[in-house]
């Protein structure tokens, strides 16, 4: 059977058009599970998810490559992260009442929901943000654009074709396959891989190879995204074949969070008095890691002599 929770490059030898393709299981549906969220913002966390790990893999980084979203619609914030080494996390903080209030007036004007127009639905005004944090040695880099389109791959293709100069294609696919989360994405360029240029020209490998390569891309669908029995290099023959497909070497991803006890406490060390009592029940402070949701208990007269011992 084929293998899932890679991301892998791969290049059309007759254009030298470069892609990504990314194929999520159990990685994914280990993610989605901690949580209980509503339909759409599990789908929306996906495909952030999945879009972090495509993008992320263009990028010769040592660190942490975040995507995230944010806008003044009921839903607040989609946020994931993959590490340079693979291990990939996300979540979503939303208002559940403004969030139902939406979905009840969205329902009224349609009778099937699409994952493909959430974001402008729930999301609204806002914008998206790409991170690269190497640490402390360098500065982190970030892209920022306003969020257009109804989609999250509407506002990265957007990103690409107004910050960098770069025509850039991506079809995806979220969903369930007997009862377990699954996505896949495949990313095209049109660009060399090893020059990732702010000036370069859009159309610079020739419109026509372009145009050809988008509608073989178009005609990829949901079902051949999410099979479990379509290994990926399998998927990219059915769709290139008449280009030439050169594969390169599968990166695996894996689910994993940073938070600990320890980060945890020294976030509770950061708050006021006022606020540790504020939040503590029954003399017990409980903290909910929003990535993972690890649940946290620490003694409330034990943070307050911590707290007094900084002073």
């Amino acid at each position: 059977m084929p293998t899932d929770n890679f991301v892998q490059t791969f290049q059309l030898e007759s254009s030298s058009i470069r892609g990504r393709i990314v194929r999520l299981g159990c990685v994914l549906d280990d993610i989605l599970n901690a949580h209980n969220y509503p339909l759409p913002i599990s789908h929306l966390v996906a495909e952030n998810i999945t879009l972090s790990i495509a993008l992320s893999s263009m990028l010769k980084y040592e660190g942490i490559f975040t995507l995230q979203a944010q806008g003044d619609g009921p839903l607040r914030m989609l946020v994931s992260d993959i590490t340079s080494e693979g291990v990939v996390r996300g979540c979503a903080s939303f208002d559940m009442d403004r969030f139902q209030n939406s979905r009840e007036q969205i329902s009224a004007l349609r009778t099937k929901e699409s994952s493909q127009n959430h974001l402008a639905q729930y999301l609204g005004k806002g914008y998206i943000a790409f991170t690269v944090d190497q640490g402390k040695n360098c500065e982190p880099y970030q892209g920022i654009v306003e969020i257009k389109g109804s989609s999250m791959v509407d506002c990265v293709q957007h990103y690409f074709s107004q910050s960098e100069q770069i025509g850039t294609g991506i079809k995806m696919a979220v969903g369930k396959r007997d009862g377990k989360w699954r996505a896949g994405a495949i990313m095209l360029q049109n660009m060399p891989e090893d020059k990732i240029n702010p000036n370069a020209v859009i159309g610079n490998l020739g419109e026509d190879d372009w145009r050809r390569s988008m509608i073989l891309l178009n005609s990829c669908t949901e079902d051949e995204m999410l099979s479990i029995y379509i290994d990926s290099n399998e998927l990219l023959l059915r769709l290139f074949h008449e280009e030439g497909v050169r594969v390169y070497e599968r990166k695996t991803v894996s689910k994993g969070c940073r938070c600990d006890k320890q980060r945890v406490e020294n976030i509770l060390l950061t708050m006021s008095t006022e606020d540790i009592k504020h939040i503590s029940v029954d003399e017990k402070i409980n903290m909910t890691c929003e990535f993972c949701s690890n649940n946290y208990t620490f003694d409330k007269q034990d943070i307050l002599k911590k707290l007094d011992f900084a002073k």
